[in-house]
Order: C-alpha cells, then structure tokens, then sequence
C-alpha cells in the first residue's frame, strides 16, 4: 500500500480513504527534493562530537582547553580525534603574521596549520594532518571549484547550504578517516561575535541536529573579569 501523507487540516481527495480502521496515519509530506537533501546531508557517524566555541575575546585557550578534555576522554578509555575550524580567509597560516597568531605548525602531511595542532598533538599524543584544520579560505575555494566546474548544476550557489555542507563535509571525513574514532572534537576558532564565524556557527548548530542530541555537546569558554 502506497503511503498517505499531508499536512495536518489539508484537504483529502474523496477517492482516498480516511478510515482509520483500513487506512495507515496521515504523515506531513515533504518535496522529493527535500526528502533526498535531509537523506543526503545526515551524517551517519560512529563518533559522538563536542563542539567548543569562544566568547568575549580570542585566545583564551581553547585549544589548552578542548586537548585536556581530549585527555580526560583518553583516560576514559575512548579514541579521540581533533580538528580545527578557522573563520579567517587565509588559506592556511603559512602565510599569517606570526606576531598575530603564533608560529605555524606543520604537520606530518606538510600542512602549514594553526599552532593548536601542535598542542593537541603533544596532548593527546595523535598524529594531524591537513584534515584536522580547515579554514574560511580553504571551504571558499572548495565551493568556488566546484561551482566553476559545473558540479552545483546552475544552482544559486550560496552561504547556506553550499557553504555550510561543506564545512560539514569536513567535520564529517575527519571523524571517518580513523577507524574507532569515538569522540571527535572540534574547536572553532576566534569568538562567536565575529561575523566571519557565523557561518561555522550554522555549520555545527545544523550539524548537531543532524547526528542527534544524544551525539553532539556544546562547551563554551568565555572571559570571566575578576575585579578586586
């Protein structure tokens, strides 16, 4: 029997039965093509996922904080993985001002990252890669691609969902690229009143929804003045 499906109050045609007795519940429906994207963007992931953010000002120590929570877990017994989400438009921090954000880190792949790869490495004793750091420039430049290629068919290629679905996507291969992995950490980088965050702040408020309440926590550090 073919499912029924409508939206609660709408008007049934006549030739399809309402018996409650022979006829399964009514559903709400959803477009073809809503029904595919919902399919196509749930991650289904063994991981569970904690999300860090940051208030007030930047470098607080986020990433001293999110590597000792990695710590905590180890000791629990569970496999740990890490990655780094930067809102600003460089492509790497190869480049960057070390006066502004720290020395570089490079990584056993030769990617030029954030200096909070360094400390989840000593940390939690892990191996990055350019997996774990993904940047504002880096998911631009991806999207861009990909629309130049073709690849979005004509579609209007916009921050919500393109850019978004790919910061997803990267949270999504690095919680896949090690088998066992059973907590994945992600640090978002800078402060949550940053413009240039809001999209990384959809990104995993969407994604948290997607892989469930019981799969997804939010940490949030913020600056607590003490005035004597």
């Amino acid at each position: 029997m073919a499912s029924r499906c409508g939206w609660p109050g709408s008007v049934i045609s006549p030739s399809v039965s309402t018996d409650p007795r022979t006829s399964p519940p009514l559903k709400p429906c959803l477009p073809t093509h809503e029904k595919e994207t919902q399919v196509a963007r749930t991650p289904r992931l063994r991981s569970k996922f904690i999300f860090i953010t940051g208030g007030v000002v930047s470098s607080l120590g986020k990433g001293i904080t999110i590597s000792s929570l990695g710590i905590l877990l180890q000791a629990r017994g569970l496999k740990v993985n890490v990655i780094k989400l930067d809102p600003y438009l460089n492509v790497d921090a190869g480049t960057m001002n070390p006066y502004q954000h720290g020395e570089v880190y490079v990584t056993e792949d030769g990617a030029e990252t954030d200096l909070d790869l360094g400390h989840y490495e000593r940390f939690l004793d892990i191996t990055t890669s350019r997996r774990s750091n993904a940047t504002t420039g880096q998911i631009y430049d991806a999207v861009i691609r990909r629309e130049r290629e073709g690849q979005y068919l004509g579609d209007t290629v916009q921050v919500i969902p393109h850019i978004t679905d790919e910061i997803k996507q990267r949270i999504t291969d690095l919680a896949r690229s090690e088998k066992g992995t059973d907590i994945t950490l992600v640090e978002v980088g800078g402060t949550v009143g940053d413009i240039e965050s809001l999209p990384f702040l959809e990104a995993i408020r969407q994604f948290a929804l997607q892989v469930g309440r019981r799969n997804s926590v939010f940490v949030h550090v913020t600056l607590l003045p003490w005035v004597s």
